[in-house]
């Protein structure tokens, strides 16, 4: 174990070690608090990258459902190495995101499950709701809020706050009934009596420190040793492919079974986290 943000976090084997460098290298690339990046992540899909919803397109470790993903990928993606994608995605007349070619959109897609990409854009989406409720509030965003902001989008974690800093005790279900009726147990207790702004937030705050304690964190730090692949290398490893594939092609002639660019990028993007 070693320092890292204030936390000491546990050297765990395999895919969970993976997943918790890539929160953290998220976290020191974007300045977002690691204990909300990880008490997140296990609140969402108990830290598994390939968790999917049964009831929505919500998938991988923060549980992007596909418009989601597609924004915050177009907003974002290259500064963390997935230009590729950003340039792929485009917006309609009508506000939402589309990839014209079917096969890239999957790829795209499926970055969700790849958790240093989808870790990265989870914080770039607090990034973007910290700085727009501190602005709508005029107060510093705290994590629970961030977690507010990813349960009733941005605009509705402002209301939320701004309500609650006038009146507390205002039942939550009453401004946000919609939400209420898809998530029952977080407006209403277990005797079905509304709860109010305050106890709403005051049990998102409990849900992200239990989180935190359930990814295994106790008081300081980073994982000792573990080899970490920067977003920014995917595309270094994209130009070495492809200059390596223009080598080759100059030696023989084009095979039809190749691998097309495009097809392989998400499988270059694994390999490289892998060291491989």
């Amino acid at each position: 174990m070693s320092a890292f943000n204030g936390l000491t976090v546990k050297a765990l084997p395999g895919s969970q070690g993976r997943v918790t460098q890539a929160i953290a290298s998220a976290s020191q690339r974007t300045g977002v608090d690691f204990k909300y990046l990880m008490g997140q992540a296990q609140i969402e899909s108990a830290m598994d990258p390939s968790a999917r919803a049964r009831t929505s397109s919500a998938t991988g470790l923060y549980q992007f459902i596909d418009q989601s993903w597609l924004a915050v990928v177009n907003d974002h993606g290259a500064k963390h190495g997935v230009d590729w994608a950003a340039n792929a995605i485009q917006r309609g007349s009508n506000g939402r995101y589309f990839v014209a070619d079917p096969n890239m959109r999957q790829q795209i897609l499926e970055l969700r499950n790849h958790p240093e990409t989808a870790s990265a854009m989870a914080a770039e989406l607090a990034t973007d709701n910290r700085n727009f409720l501190q602005e709508r509030t005029g107060r510093v965003a705290e994590p629970v809020d961030l977690y507010l902001a990813h349960f009733l989008g941005a605009g509705g974690a402002a209301k939320f706050l701004t309500s609650m800093a006038q009146s507390p005790d205002t039942p939550a279900a009453a401004l946000f009934p919609a939400a209420a009726r898809a998530n029952a147990s977080v407006f209403y207790d277990g005797q079905g009596n509304a709860r109010s702004l305050a106890d709403v937030r005051s049990n998102f705050e409990r849900k992200l420190s239990n989180g935190v304690q359930s990814a295994g964190l106790n008081a300081s730090g980073m994982m000792d040793g573990a080899q970490t692949v920067q977003p920014a290398d995917y595309v270094r490893i994209e130009h070495e492919r492809l200059s390596m594939s223009q080598s080759l092609n100059e030696k023989q002639p084009y095979s039809e079974f190749a691998p097309r660019p495009e097809t392989a990028r998400l499988a270059y993007l694994m390999l490289a986290t892998f060291g491989r």
